[in-house]
C-alpha cells in the first residue's frame, strides 16, 4: 500500500516548497493538491493556483508523484487544461497525476458568474469532459463538437511526456461516474460516502466504501476490464474517523489495514494545517509517514 499526502495550496512559496521538500523526504509516493478557486474555510484566506503550484513543486522535487486532488470542469476546460497539463508533465519529468471529479456547489461552481450547475448537468459536462480531455491528451490536433465543450483543429504537440498521457484517477461514486473511471482512469478516487460523515460508524463506513468499490467492479466488468487494473486512492479526512487514524502509528496501521483488505493501494492524508480541521500533530503525522508504511509493506 502506498503512502501520499495532499498539501493545501495556501502558503507563499518561500514556505511551500520547503512543506513539498520535505513530503518528499519523507518519503511519500506522492503529493497532491486542491484545484479550486477558494475552498469552504478557506475562502477568506491565501489560496493560490493548483497548476503553478505543481510547476513550482516539480522544480523542487526529484521523484515524488505530483497531482491534483481533484480537478472539475467548474472553472476547466478541456483545451486549456490539456495544454497545462502537458507543459506540467515535461517540466516534472512525466510525474503528473491527474485527479479528476464532476465538481460540487462550492465556491468554484459560480466564480465565474454562472449560475451552479444540477447534479445532472454536472454529470453530463464530466461524461463530456473526460473523453474529450482524453483525446485532446494523446493526439496531436483535435476537432469535436460537444454539447458543453468543443475543440477546432486543437493542437497538443509533443504531446505528455508519459505515453500514451499521464495517468488519470477519476474520483466518483455513482453510476456514470464510475463507468468513467473504469474506461478513461488508471486510478479511482473516493473520500467516502458523505453521509456518514457527521453520525456515522467507522464500520458504516468500510460497508459503505466495499459498496462503491463493488459498484466499480460492475462498471468495470461491463467493458471486460478487470478492476484490479485501476488503483483504488482514498482521500481521509472525510470520513467518522476524521482525524483519529493520525493520532498514532499503530492507529493509522489498523486504519490503513482494514483498507487494504477492501483493495485500497493508497491512502492520502492531508499535511497537517493548524487551526482547522486538518489540524493534527506534525510530529504524529511524521511519524506515520516514516514508519507505518514499512509496517504496511
Amino acid at each position: 500500500m502506498r503512502l501520499s499526502t495532499v498539501i493545501l495550496p495556501i502558503h507563499r512559496w518561500s514556505k511551500g516548497q520547503q512543506i513539498w521538500r520535505r513530503a518528499e523526504d519523507l518519503g511519500f509516493h506522492a503529493a497532491y493538491t486542491y484545484d479550486h478557486l477558494s475552498w469552504r474555510s478557506f475562502r477568506d484566506e491565501p489560496w493560490f493556483g493548483a497548476v503553478p503550484t505543481l510547476t513550482a513543486a516539480a522544480t523542487v522535487t526529484h521523484s515524488m508523484r505530483l497531482g491534483t486532488l481533484v480537478t472539475s470542469p467548474n472553472f476547466r476546460h478541456p483545451v486549456t487544461l490539456a495544454k497545462e497539463l502537458i507543459s506540467l508533465d515535461d517540466i516534472s519529468g512525466g510525474r503528473i497525476t491527474l485527479g479528476i471529479g464532476a465538481g460540487g456547489n462550492g465556491f468554484d461552481a459560480t466564480a465565474l458568474g454562472q449560475e451552479q450547475w444540477t447534479p445532472r448537468e454536472r454529470a453530463d459536462r464530466f461524461a463530456e469532459f473526460v473523453p474529450l480531455l482524453d483525446r485532446l491528451l494523446t493526439e496531436d490536433a483535435v476537432t469535436d463538437q460537444g454539447a458543453h465543450y468543443s475543440a477546432e483543429e486543437a493542437r497538443n504537440i509533443p504531446g505528455c511526456a508519459q505515453r500514451p498521457r499521464l495517468p488519470f484517477a477519476v474520483a466518483a461514486t455513482g453510476p456514470r461516474g464510475l463507468k468513467l473511471a473504469a474506461r478513461y482512469g488508471q486510478a479511482w478516487v473516493t473520500t467516502g460516502d458523505p453521509q456518514l460523515f457527521e453520525e456515522g460508524t467507522p464500520e458504516q463506513s468500510v460497508e459503505a466504501l466495499r459498496g462503491q468499490i463493488e459498484k466499480l467492479g460492475k462498471a468495470c466488468a461491463e467493458i471486460d476490464r478487470d478492476v484490479a487494473d485501476l488503483d483504488k486512492i482514498l482521500l481521509t479526512g472525510f470520513t467518522p474517523d476524521r482525524n483519529g487514524p493520525l493520532q498514532s502509528v499503530d492507529a493509522f496501521v489498523d486504519f490503513a489495514g482494514r483498507h487494504r483488505e477492501l483493495g485500497f493501494t493508497e491512502i492520502v492524508l492531508h499535511w497537517p494545517i493548524p487551526n482547522s480541521d486538518f489540524a493534527t500533530s506534525q510530529d504524529a503525522f511524521e511519524k506515520i509517514a516514516t514508519e507505518a508504511s514499512m509496517q504496511l509493506g
